[in-house]
């Protein structure tokens, strides 16, 4: 349970943030492992190629085999809403923006559903810890399409990290601790 020091459950937000492999996951999955409860994976990649299944497989593989995995690409507000446990790890904004930007989606619906996400994780009692990849340290992209995700991902990841209670971000697989609040204890 997450509890405010006044003792009254309460939802935390986790954001946890940094470049390709520098142990977010590892890092979310621990964090969400510590609690003892039960926790519900939500997971929003899709394989395209046969390197992002085994990859995938990877990743089903090296998760508690007593969590529940939801696989949702696109619904994921809807998602976290129904997640049947009080501990959740969303991995990761990063493919979820990625999904709806390739279908089509307006910036502005995609910024739409972050908020939505954020307002589903702040009406639930217990741990979302939300993951994703920091994209806007590298160079410029050199096509529109790159530069927009770059863009959209980097506005999605300032609103998890304004509305998160605590944020991270991960480098060579050290937790850099951006954001705390004393206010709330989750494990």
């Amino acid at each position: 349970m997450c509890l405010h020091r006044s003792g009254t459950v309460v939802a935390v937000i986790v954001y946890v943030t940094g470049g390709a492999r520098s142990g977010k996951s590892r890092f979310a999955e621990t964090r969400a492992a510590a609690r003892g409860e039960a926790v519900t994976y939500l997971a929003t990649a899709q394989a395209f190629d046969t390197e992002m299944e085994e990859r995938i497989a990877r990743h089903r593989a090296d998760r508690p085999a007593h969590w529940t995995t939801v696989e949702e690409s696109l619904e994921v507000p809807r998602a976290l809403q129904y997640a049947a446990t009080p501990t959740v790890v969303l991995d990761c904004l990063s493919l979820w923006v990625s999904n709806m930007l390739l279908i089509g989606w307006t910036d502005g619906a995609m910024l739409a559903a972050a908020d939505d996400l954020l307002s589903v994780a702040h009406a639930r009692s217990g741990l979302s810890v939300l993951v994703s990849n920091e994209v806007g340290l590298g160079i410029v992209p050199d096509n529109a399409l790159t530069r927009r995700y770059r863009d959209v991902l980097g506005w999605v990841n300032q609103r998890c990290a304004a509305a998160s209670h605590e944020a991270y971000l991960l480098v060579s697989g050290l937790p850099l601790q951006l954001k705390s609040s004393e206010e709330f204890h989750a494990p």
